[in-house]
């Protein structure tokens, strides 16, 4: 079970929502080059980055501008969503240097450009991320219903070759009420991906349940404000991970 540390990003500067809504905005102190090179050092093996302007269609080029900064500073794989609804989109951030673009609202609003990313930038750098509210895709920084069905999407998803989804609660996610693993596994046995949990863990035991349920494919998650509120620190989790069964 690898743990993933998410810095979502508004204006250049390091934040969370709750569920989702951007009018619930907490903003957390440090510049997330440092934060990000602080979570390198404590064994962070990816990071998770969110341009949340992008998500809402809030153009900020701060945001880039610091993804840029993050990417030269550490040596661990970057996977990067928010705001890339084209192709060109796409082929920019991979040349910044981001292993992994997670499409959300093009993947729904755009099925057959999702093919073509697939086949241009391969299986393992294109990821879908299925945003969901009450079993519904959500698109446009979660603000929109995209009228399908989470996990018949994510059966969708899977015939395009990509190999990785990444799952998001919204009810879930910034609130600390833990993840919602029964339907983050009802994705992964409809699609037979891999899939990253996200949304909502807010303690060790969290994490060791979620590692219970590895066996459905979920192998990976994301972890945000947990750890920016001090609810664990990353070695922590990192060493309950290892040595649950």
């Amino acid at each position: 079970m690898l743990i993933i540390p998410a810095i979502d990003l508004r204006d250049g500067r390091c934040v969370r929502l709750t569920q989702g809504r951007k009018e619930l905005t907490k903003i957390y102190d440090g510049d997330p080059v440092e934060i990000a090179k602080s979570l390198e050092c404590a064994g962070a093996q990816m990071l998770h980055v969110v341009d949340l302007d992008g998500a809402f269609s809030d153009p900020n080029s701060r945001n880039r501008q610091k993804l840029w900064e993050i990417l030269r500073a550490i040596n661990i794989p970057v996977q990067f969503g928010g705001g890339l609804r084209s192709g060109k989109d796409v082929f920019d951030v991979v040349q910044l240097g981001v292993t992994r673009a997670v499409i959300g609202t093009m993947a729904v609003q755009a099925f057959d450009s999702l093919r073509t990313l697939v086949r241009l930038f391969g299986q393992q750098r294109i990821v879908v991320g299925i945003d969901a509210r009450n079993g519904q895709v959500m698109t446009r920084g979660w603000e929109n219903e995209g009228g399908l069905d989470a996990c018949e999407f994510a059966r969708r998803v899977a015939e395009t070759g990509v190999e990785r989804i990444v799952y998001t609660d919204i009810q879930r996610d910034g609130t600390l009420t833990g993840p919602n693993i029964e339907e983050t596994c009802m994705i992964a046995s409809a699609s037979g991906l891999n899939v990253t949990a996200s949304g909502g863990v807010s303690s060790l035991e969290d994490l060791k349940r979620l590692k219970a349920a590895s066996d459905c494919g979920i192998d990976s998650v994301i972890v945000g404000k947990a750890l920016y509120e001090g609810h664990f620190i990353f070695e922590e989790a990192v060493r309950v991970v290892e040595n649950s069964a």
